[in-house]
């Protein structure tokens, strides 16, 4: 009898400890929840385990609507959007990216690579970059469909075709995320380069149309000036080196303008030498040298033989050369470096000056059309008056050939001396 009581009680006795284990740990998941210590102890056990189970399926269910609201707003937005996974197949994207990009070959719920997608080296670099940099990356690139066709003598209807089939002017910012996926949002600036085309279309038309009022103010100008006395002459001569200045800004945008409508229609190439080609463009630009006793040193190498314009790249060395004169100093020197990759089969051209170099503010925009760079980039030493005043293109139109030519000119201030360093690459195309 007494044995069975015994384990009658020990066996109570354990039941009871069980159950207020039980009830500690079932205490210690809940206390998450609001208001659920106060109920532990008067409430069952079973009803508490339901209690959280229902708030835990509210919150489950309130996260679940927000992530699909987000999604919903991503699907929509006017910017595109994809999500690509570390083996660069292809998560998720909106439709905006779809019309964008012309994925018309997948569907929500699919995982495929993005390169049976969309053909563009350009966005798979970017999202290379933003995985192994782990920090956002900015990339711009002119994104050509499949069914691009380029423009040609023989494509009559070419200005004809639909928006789809014409190349676009994109922008890509890479964002990195966990487990090595990235988020790439994308810009359509195609409408923006449009309509800096019809801005520059409209600015030449203007141009053409006041060459012949110019010229005529210049003839009248030129007249009195040889009719007149002081000071009246001195007031005719001052009109006429305005409209020359006015003359000379008006063929620069003209000549722009044809440049880049038209850049390899505007090119004559053939065997040129360009050591005679830089001897061209400093001899034009003596007299200003004399004036500061500036002096051209050659470094590299001597005898460099290149297909290309010779006219043009005169053109480019000229407003280089004139650049780098006006903002050195006085008895410096003008370094040009000239160096050849023949694995690569590229030239590089190097122009160094003495002077302060670039300001920070300007380096994004030196070659852009009609933009002067700080005044404290000083020059002295430069009679005003003898010399031609700028018209803010030179450096634009050196760019524009440059890229007629297949090349790439960049202007930055060199690490160790200081001055202006404005570098050209030029690619020997087959």
């Amino acid at each position: 009898m007494y044995p069975f009581i015994f384990g009658f009680l020990l066996g109570l006795i354990l039941l009871l400890w069980n159950r207020y284990r039980l009830k500690a740990q079932l205490k210690d998941i809940l206390t998450a929840s609001p208001d659920t210590e106060e109920l532990i102890g008067s409430l069952p056990t079973l009803t508490l385990i339901k209690r959280e189970i229902v708030y835990i399926q509210q919150q489950y269910d309130q996260q679940q609507q927000e992530l699909n609201l987000k999604q919903q707003i991503l699907d929509i937005a006017p910017i595109a959007y994809l999500r690509i996974d570390e083996e660069n197949q292809l998560l998720w994207c909106n439709k905006q990216a779809q019309s964008l990009l012309q994925i018309d070959r997948w569907q929500p719920g699919q995982i495929r690579l993005l390169l049976e997608l969309v053909r563009s080296y350009e966005l798979d670099q970017l999202i290379e970059e933003t995985r192994q940099s782990q920090t956002p990356q900015v990339s711009q690139w002119t994104f050509y469909p499949t069914n691009y066709v380029p423009p040609s003598h023989e494509n009559k209807n070419y200005d004809k075709k639909p928006l789809n089939s014409s190349s676009m002017a994109l922008k890509g910012f890479g964002y990195p995320l966990p487990q090595g996926q990235v988020v790439v949002f994308i810009e359509n600036q195609q409408p923006l380069v449009e309509l800096s085309r019809s801005r520059d279309r409209a600015l030449s038309d203007l141009t053409h149309e006041l060459r012949t009022p110019l010229t005529s103010i210049s003839l009248v100008s030129e007249w009195l000036e040889h009719r007149l006395q002081d000071p009246e002459r001195r007031r005719a001569n001052q009109m006429l080196k305005e409209t020359r200045r006015l003359i000379n800004l008006v063929e620069d945008w003209l000549e722009l303008s044809q440049l880049q409508e038209n850049p390899h229609q505007s090119l004559s190439l053939e065997l040129v030498q360009f050591n005679d080609i830089l001897l061209s463009a400093w001899q034009v630009v003596e007299p200003m040298t004399q004036q500061k006793q500036i002096n051209l040193k050659r470094l590299g190498l001597e005898e460099v033989e290149w297909f290309g314009d010779r006219f043009r790249l005169i053109q480019v060395f000229i407003n280089l050369f004139d650049n780098s004169i006006k903002h050195s100093p006085d008895n410096s020197e003008i370094l040009v470096n000239l160096s050849k990759d023949q694995v690569n089969q590229t030239l590089e051209i190097s122009i160094l000056d003495q002077g302060t170099g670039f300001s920070e503010q300007d380096l994004p925009h030196i070659f852009n059309r009609l933009y002067r760079g700080d005044p404290s980039r000083t020059r002295q030493g430069v009679d005003k008056e003898s010399l031609r005043q700028g018209s803010g293109l030179g450096l634009a139109i050196a760019q524009e050939i440059i890229q007629a030519h297949g090349g790439t000119i960049t202007a930055k201030n060199h690490p160790d001396l200081g001055g202006a360093w404005i570098q050209i690459l030029l690619t020997k195309t087959p």
